[in-house]
């Protein structure tokens, strides 16, 4: 199997976006690091060729390790051993894999004998490793959780826990949901209390749908002010599995992403680190870890969107039937051609994201060594403001999209993609979860309005046109109409200050923004290289009729509407008949 890394082009293109360059100048502070690690980089390209080299690695590891065990990782998936859980024989491999290849904890600091990735290349890595296996992306990328206690964590904690992600290869764990409390995270309840006597804190509760829940190092949302009931009362612990204070009552059987464990756990009297100050564990620390749980996922989604298309080409280049490849049938490129349109765009969003949550992260960094200029912190606030929409955005556009390719995909196989035999059909169930999990799609278009009540989209819509050239003055005209109408709707919406209605049409305008935004950085792709180009145009009628569609029917929507989508109950039906 093709190197994962070298058969995408578009790795090393996104890598060398401009702003790219001030985020690896800001991460590395100047290329300083090479004086104190003789591994750290010199310049900006010798960073740039260590990225790629590292991604070589990955996307090697992923073509002949963590692909060809899928299937198997699929069919066995862990299973409990005295209170313990034990990961398919493949997972174990794939994880023994990167960790030889020192792919632990890629984000952090050399000083805690991490790689100090910035996050393009490790949301590359995270892409890579969900084309192979969607299930172990989970369990590989849980990693995010070391940034969040170096991000938040005490020095003792950073010193204690970070360097066993690279030295250990310990896995990880978020540990938020329970069986009341889904997506409504502030009504948790898990109680942790202060014991005077021990001078710690202590766990007591249920936890449920935790994903590789039996990590080595979780970080446990819990309710540490009594008499609270909502998000004021939580506070972040770290949990260490070695205190075996939790027990691990029971692992989901599931549709897909079956290598990947999910977790009901008890936690009883379990000894825990509170993580920053009290009170902030939603408010803050959740919300910065959920933010990179969500880019995650469209990183995931992307990678098996990417997975499902390279399965239906594949298939129809060799199924024949009337007496051609069914490649040959227009209603079967067309879909093909679609997938590959969609997944180009789906992928220069979800970089261009990546980079605005990278300088600001970098920014936010360099303010523990110095005081930011004016210059700075305008920019650092506004790449902040443009990170906190775009990610849902990301989420949400990849994740669905993600579902229809591979539901084309699997249509595209016929009756052979509805077996086991190929392996789109795992890849079909594995692409389910992602528009639910880390935030339904319902719940990142309410987070994503706020690009379009601000004018946050809006304002970037006109700077990306301005770097738009005349030669693409045809493809400019159909985003300036589809920017007309998307402005002109929104403002329809806004006029009647009714909050109801702007939550009632949120994803219909969000999806208009996004498909905007994707058609203009194609267009501006195509500029840089002319591979781009042919997946702009199309791009752009593709989704001009989206638009349309959505534009017609909040225009003929009145406001009185919304109590007939309100759900009648089975009494009031009998009422109504």
């Amino acid at each position: 199997m093709d190197n994962f890394f070298n058969d995408t082009p578009d790795f090393k293109f996104h890598l060398s976006h401009p702003l790219f360059q001030k985020v690896v100048a800001l991460k590395e502070k100047n290329f300083k690091e090479s004086e104190q690690y003789d591994y750290a980089p010199l310049n900006h390209e010798d960073a740039l060729d260590n990225y790629e080299k590292v991604l070589d690695i990955v996307g090697e590891i992923c073509a002949n390790t963590i692909a060809p065990n899928a299937e198997s990782v699929d069919l066995e998936g862990p299973h409990l051993e005295n209170n313990e859980v034990i990961y398919a024989k493949g997972t174990t491999e794939d994880y023994k894999a990167l960790y030889n290849a020192g792919l632990i904890g890629m984000a952090l600091p050399r000083k805690y004998d991490g790689l100090n990735f910035p996050m393009v290349p490790y949301v590359m890595a995270a892409e890579m490793v969900a084309r192979a296996d969607a299930g172990f992306a989970n369990i590989w990328g849980l990693q995010d959780c070391a940034e969040t206690i170096y991000e938040f964590g005490s020095e003792e904690q950073k010193d204690k826990y970070l360097p066993r992600f690279n030295r250990d290869g310990v896995t990880a764990a978020m540990v938020l949901t329970e069986p009341d409390a889904g997506s409504d995270l502030q009504s948790v309840k898990l109680k942790a209390t202060f014991d005077e006597k021990e001078n710690i804190w202590k766990l007591n509760g249920v936890k449920r749908f935790i994903t590789n829940g039996d990590a080595d190092i979780s970080l446990v949302l819990a309710r540490s002010e009594e008499g609270t009931l909502d998000a004021r009362g939580l506070s972040m612990f770290i949990y260490d599995r070695n205190d075996h204070a939790v027990q691990v009552r029971h692992l989901e059987k599931k549709l897909g992403i079956k290598g990947s464990p999910t977790c009901e756990l008890v936690f009883k009297d379990a000894p825990a680190e509170l993580v920053g100050k009290e009170r902030f564990g939603l408010i803050k620390y959740v919300m910065a870890l959920m933010n990179s749980a969500r880019l995650g996922v469209g990183a995931q989604s992307v990678g098996l969107a990417d997975a499902a298309y390279r399965e239906a080409l594949k298939y129809a280049e060799d199924r024949a039937q009337f007496g051609k490849v069914i490649l040959k049938f227009p209603a079967v490129y067309e879909m093909i051609t679609n997938m590959k349109v969609k997944i180009d765009a789906l992928r220069s969003l979800l970089y261009e994201t990546t980079l605005f949550v990278d300088i600001t992260k970098a920014y936010e960094e360099e303010m523990k060594e110095r005081s930011l200029e004016k210059e700075e912190r305008m920019e650092m606030k506004h790449y902040m403001k443009l990170a906190n929409v775009f990610t849902p955005l990301i989420k949400l556009t990849a994740s669905e999209a993600c579902n229809t390719i591979a539901y084309d995909s699997l249509q595209i196989h016929g009756g052979t993609g509805f077996m086991k035999d190929f392996p789109i059909e795992r890849i079909y169930r594995d692409a389910r979860i992602t528009s639910i999990y880390e935030g339904t799609s319902q719940l990142q278009a309410v987070a994503a309005i706020k690009g379009v009540t601000t004018g946050v989209f809006i304002e970037q819509i006109k700077c990306y046109d301005t770097q738009v050239s005349d030669k693409n003055c045809e493809i400019r005209t159909k985003l300036h109409k589809m920017t007309e109408a998307f402005e002109s709707i929104t403002n329809r919406v806004l006029e009647l200050n009714n909050n109801e209605l702007i939550d009632f049409h949120s994803r219909r305008l969000v999806e208009m923004a996004g498909n905007i935004i994707m058609g203009y950085l194609l267009v501006i792709n195509s500029q840089k290289n002319e591979s781009f180009t042919k997946s702009a145009k199309l791009f752009v009628n593709l989704v001009r009729s989206e638009n349309f569609e959505s534009y017609n029917f909040i225009e003929n929507f009145e406001v009185s509407e919304l109590e007939l989508y309100k759900v009648l109950k089975p009494e009031e039906v009998l009422e109504v008949s």
